[in-house]
């Protein structure tokens, strides 16, 4: 089959250039979107009368055996330019003249924008699945942790104690807000622009309300040259992703540190990690170091996106197909590491004794000493000027806050009883932070049954998409 415009020239294409221009390399991925709307635009046709209903019956029939060639692994792409031109082209050797009649009134600038609507809604969903997968890891060990402290750090100096699940259930907030990120950008994506034609509207009087609801979208497009130009949803739904990538890096950041024997909180599973090829004692995150370096490539896929269109002017524009790749390739990073990073969490075990240790040294009690003198009467800000002191005189007797000497505290203020070492225990530390959202234990165990319960009905929500 010639070139879909071979009409309007006369000479080949040079060589070097038709292979380089070519883009069923990668947009071969899109093979079920595009018969997927081929097959409805097909009815649609029929409807109109451009069509017979047994016309358009055999063009599903042979779309069906065209996406099975793909999926086999034998598709004969030969000199397809895009997935269009070879869809075409096989239902032209299929079907002949009837193959023929499918682009009748449409255009490739359509398809294209149709074709990619369609993957952000499929992988979409994909990627919320495996977001739920994600946060019901993290919960399943939050709940198995129980009231297991470790320090929280600010700055990346030791802060004040919180129990370990709290730690992970900061995860789950973030990736639960990603989801919803998502949800909120198909809205944008359900919008159908095939019907826009090249640039001024499809020539044949199809029904596209029911096109629409045929191939899933809400609604359909209200400018033909905004819908074929339009790659918003993509960029939108990159940067989403690059969000969810950021919050997997860093977790990851947090595993590399809370892994070394520095810190000690974190050991690695044998199946996450590997060693080194010259010095036999080491044991190498490579997991957690490879998903936060796969952040980048997918940080600058939205970069790519953003930079290609932002200086094209309407309507389509054949730059436009450099925005494939990024989307593929972000789509493709994120949600492989997705679905690592919840078998890496069921497989990660933690040091309950080594975390406890450090929560409990260093004056990480320090602001609730503050607070055990704000309940005495002293203002805020004197109190901490007060501790400031105390945690000096500490330090020069290398000793925590409650082994201070009550006579040597009361220099600094009389306010201080024999029940101040109480009121530095753990225990109580953690119970101070009883609000919503603190790390008080009965407060985390809310937190848990309410992540639990957002993430069992995205997981839900998920099932009933794949059902449908």
């Amino acid at each position: 089959m010639s070139k879909m415009w071979s009409g309007r020239v006369s000479q080949p294409l040079d060589e070097q250039f038709d292979q380089w221009q070519r883009s069923i390399g990668f947009d071969c991925s899109l093979i079920s979107p595009e018969c997927a709307a081929s097959r409805a635009y097909a009815f649609a046709l029929a409807k109109a009368g451009v069509l017979t209903q047994a016309e358009a019956e055999q063009i599903e029939k042979a779309l069906e055996d065209i996406v099975r060639e793909v999926f086999r692994g034998d598709p004969d792409f030969g000199d397809a330019e895009d997935v269009h031109h070879y869809v075409e082209r096989q239902l032209s050797r299929k079907l002949g003249d009837i193959g023929r009649k499918l682009h009748t009134g449409r255009s490739r600038n359509e398809q294209i924008a149709t074709d990619l609507r369609l993957y952000v809604i499929l992988t979409s969903s994909d990627m919320r699945h495996a977001l739920a997968e994600v946060c019901g890891a993290l919960i399943a060990r939050a709940k198995a942790l129980g009231e297991a402290v470790m320090p929280a750090y600010t700055h990346m100096q030791r802060a004040e104690p919180v129990l370990a699940a709290h730690w992970l259930l900061a995860y789950v907030e973030m990736f639960l807000r990603d989801a919803e990120r998502i949800s909120d950008c198909e809205k944008r994506v359900r919008v159908m622009p095939l019907g826009s034609g090249a640039v001024a509207g499809c020539t044949v009087a199809i029904d596209r309300e029911a096109l629409a609801r045929e191939l899933m979208f809400t609604s359909v497009s209200a400018n033909s040259m905004d819908a074929t130009s339009d790659r918003d949803f993509a960029i939108e739904y990159v940067n989403a992703l690059a969000l969810v990538a950021l919050h997997l890096s860093r977790f990851a950041e947090d595993i590399v540190l809370y892994t070394t024997a520095e810190f000690g909180f974190v050991k690695l599973p044998d199946s996450f990690a590997t060693g080194s090829s010259a010095m036999p004692q080491k044991k190498n995150p490579d997991f957690a170091e490879l998903l936060r370096g796969k952040t980048a490539r997918v940080l600058a896929c939205a970069q790519q996106l953003a930079i290609t269109m932002k200086g094209l002017p309407l309507a389509y524009n054949r730059d436009m197909q450099e925005t494939q790749e990024p989307l593929f390739s972000a789509t493709s990073s994120v949600l492989q590491s997705l679905v690592l990073a919840a078998r890496f969490i069921a497989a990660i075990e933690f040091d309950r004794a080594r975390m406890a240790e450090a929560a409990s040294t260093g004056y990480l009690n320090a602001t609730a000493a503050a607070n055990y003198l704000v309940r005495k009467g002293v203002p805020f800000r004197s109190a901490h000027e007060i501790i400031g002191a105390a945690v000096r005189q500490a330090l020069e007797k290398k000793c925590e806050l409650q082994q201070l000497a009550l006579d040597d505290l009361k220099k600094l203020t009389p306010q201080f009883d024999t029940d101040f070492p109480a009121a530095l225990a753990l225990p109580h530390v953690l119970a101070e932070h009883d609000v919503p959202g603190g790390t008080a234990p009965a407060r985390v165990q809310q937190a848990i049954a309410d992540a639990e319960r957002r993430t069992t009905i995205l997981a839900a929500s998920e099932e009933a998409c794949a059902h449908a």
